[in-house]
């Protein structure tokens, strides 16, 4: 508690001793902020002067930022001009996130917008001259706790009126497609060892590896047909596997005033990096961006012409990005191909340029059409022959057609030797050679990958239900071949 005593000086010296001192403490926060927010430089290690506004997609490789990342990563912006976000768009952000707030610090409302602190703190200094916000409390480091004025807060209502969004700062359309040129398929090549690693949680004949190599190399399209229940689903699923593990992605985009939000986390896994174990991060990474793994969109049924284009939030008057833009540097499997809504003629006509040109045309809600990078994986899993489906016009675009057959009968014994213990069911070798004799060759059934681990899951869950052990016997198998393939 300060001595009221000491503050009482009216006099002209004692106000002025005053003021110095809190200039002088300003300059030493200030001060104490550059030293924090900056890395020390030698003299003698002095770069050139960096252009005026540096693009992050350039220069995220000459420094190495995260060697916990191998490969391109975003690099902190060190102006608004570097961020690509004008004085304008960032203070329309900051009246929104104040209006659905009663009150928050300058370092609080940086973090959510995910910019350094140093790019925020002058323009609030600049909007509180403006009585747009004020402050309402001191806060620790030279910080201020802000509220929104009457002013602010109607100008605020005005920017949620034409667009809700008040999430981290949008990344400029040409960044991102700079940082899918970093980060392409195209300059991925799987090995044999990384289709191994890919696909060591399944049972896979060395043929089909042969095969599925050059295809996924290519990063390009690729149909896997057959009949249903060998796998083609869980192939397609693995296959991202094989390329780089991680990507770096906008949270959301800036395209000419409009904002189309890229990051969902409904498709996309986000894959942070480990906690800073120092009191300052050095990694300066830019916070607008994400780090997720290389993305697997599986549609299949559902999939409409809709989720193909653009689409904008009537309520939020936000933009969100279709299925192919969000599986960029990653795969897109149209599962059950011919089945869909849509006619496969209709999405030979959507997507026959970007699977020849490798880049997409998209209509924005102004009626702004915009070019963006068709940059994954295509990959087509259909029980349907492609011939049947799509014509020759588009097959030549999808270079590899790849059948995924019925597994022999070793596969076929190995799947049932190795789900056995899994599921939780004694093996026995004898009522194997009953099931295959009797319900298989006796009446020339087709083996199927997946009927192993159904069979065996028919066999527990009957166990459980009588109490008894399970186990492998011709009873229980002649009991589970019965409800398995009664409609078959």
């Amino acid at each position: 508690m300060t001595d009221s005593s000491a503050i009482r000086d009216t006099s002209g010296s004692g106000a002025s001793a005053g003021f110095d001192a809190d200039v002088r403490l300003d300059a030493l926060l200030d001060h104490i902020e550059e030293l924090t927010t900056a890395p020390p430089v030698l003299a003698a290690e002095v770069d050139p002067p960096r252009p005026a506004a540096p693009c992050p997609a350039d220069c995220a490789e000459e420094e190495n930022l995260c060697p916990e990342h191998e490969g391109w990563v975003p690099i902190e912006p060190d102006s608004l001009a570097a961020a690509g976000v004008t004085d304008g768009e960032l203070e329309a952000l900051l009246l929104k996130t104040l209006n659905s707030r009663s009150e928050a610090t300058g370092r609080n409302l940086a973090e959510h917008l995910k910019l350094p602190f140093r790019l925020v703190d002058p323009l609030l200094h600049s909007m509180r001259q403006d009585r747009l916000v004020g402050h309402k409390d001191a806060a620790m480091a030279n910080d201020y706790v802000y509220h929104l004025t009457e002013l602010g807060r109607e100008r605020g209502k005005k920017f949620v009126e034409q667009c809700h969004y008040f999430g981290a700062a949008p990344v400029p359309l040409d960044v991102y497609i700079l940082s899918i040129k970093k980060q392409s398929l195209a300059d991925q090549h799987p090995t044999e060892d990384d289709l191994r690693r890919a696909f060591e949680d399944l049972l896979i004949d060395q043929t089909m590896l042969v095969r599925l190599g050059p295809a996924i190399n290519s990063g390009r399209g690729l149909f896997l047909y057959g009949a249903p229940g060998n796998g083609k689903t869980s192939i397609a699923e693995r296959i991202t596997k094989a390329f780089g593990e991680h990507i770096w992605i906008p949270r959301a985009l800036s395209i000419d005033g409009e904002i189309m939000r890229l990051y969902d986390p409904g498709m996309h896994e986000a894959a942070p990096l480990s906690a800073n174990q120092g009191l300052i991060d050095q990694r300066k990474i830019d916070h607008r961006w994400i780090r997720i793994r290389r993305p697997t969109i599986m549609v299949g049924g559902e999939l409409t012409m809709e989720q193909l284009e653009v689409t904008i939030n009537a309520a939020t008057n936000t933009s969100e990005a279709p299925l192919q833009m969000k599986s960029n540097c990653g795969t897109l499997v149209i599962d059950d191909f011919g089945r869909q809504k849509m006619t496969t003629d209709q999405l030979l006509n959507r997507w026959i340029v970007p699977l020849e040109k490798r880049y997409d045309f998209l209509n924005m809600a102004s009626g702004k059409k915009i070019q963006v990078p068709f940059d994954q994986l295509i990959v087509f899993s259909t029980n349907l022959e492609p011939r049947d489906l799509v014509d020759d016009a588009f097959l030549r675009r999808i270079p590899y057609k790849i059948e995924v057959t019925d597994p022999p009968e070793e596969t076929f014994r190995e799947l049932l030797r190795l789900m056995a213990p899994m599921v939780g069911v004694e093996y026995d070798e004898d009522s194997v050679n009953y099931l295959i004799e009797t319900h298989y060759r006796a009446i020339d059934r087709p083996l199927r990958c997946c009927q192993p681990r159904d069979l065996i899951l028919q066999i527990r869950n009957y166990c459980r239900y009588v109490r008894k052990p399970a186990k492998m016997t011709p009873e229980n198998f002649d009991f589970a071949v019965q409800n398995y393939f009664a409609v078959m």
